[in-house]
């Protein structure tokens, strides 16, 4: 399961879920279906090809831990390869350091555990302030 596609709807709010945790991964996908996103998800970094994600109407959604680069540097990438979309990066460890990168590269950081709404509210909020300003 490296990559998986939700059935869209013109205008259907996506969220691309990067995380390597098969489980919390399978969570994620059930709670913000629920929600109504269309979810596209990926076990790792290297799955994840831009010519192949959205361009309008989604968030990435980032662990930073994952086995080949962390959020941060597939965020980098991504960003160095023309795609802007809003991210968010999970963390359980978020330093210093990380905090900084994850400001300097537009990323909102959530840190683990994910309680409640947080994150489908964070996705909506990121989705949100696109519409209102789509430079940022």
């Amino acid at each position: 399961m490296n990559a998986k596609r939700g059935t869209a709807s013109a205008g259907q709010l996506t969220a691309i879920v990067v995380d390597d945790d098969e489980h919390l991964l399978e969570a994620l996908r059930f709670s913000l279906e629920l929600d109504g996103l269309r979810v596209i998800a990926h076990r790792s970094a290297d799955t994840v090809l831009p010519g192949s994600l959205p361009t309008a109407n989604a968030c990435l959604v980032l662990d930073y831990r994952l086995p080949t680069a962390n959020g941060l540097d597939l965020l980098g990438r991504l960003k160095a390869e023309g795609i802007d979309l809003p991210a968010i990066l999970v963390t359980s460890h978020a330093s210093g350091e990380v905090r900084a990168r994850a400001r300097d590269l537009g990323a909102t950081l959530i840190e683990k555990p994910l309680l409640g709404d947080t994150l489908v509210t964070a996705i909506r909020a990121a989705l949100d302030q696109r519409s209102v300003d789509p430079g940022q």
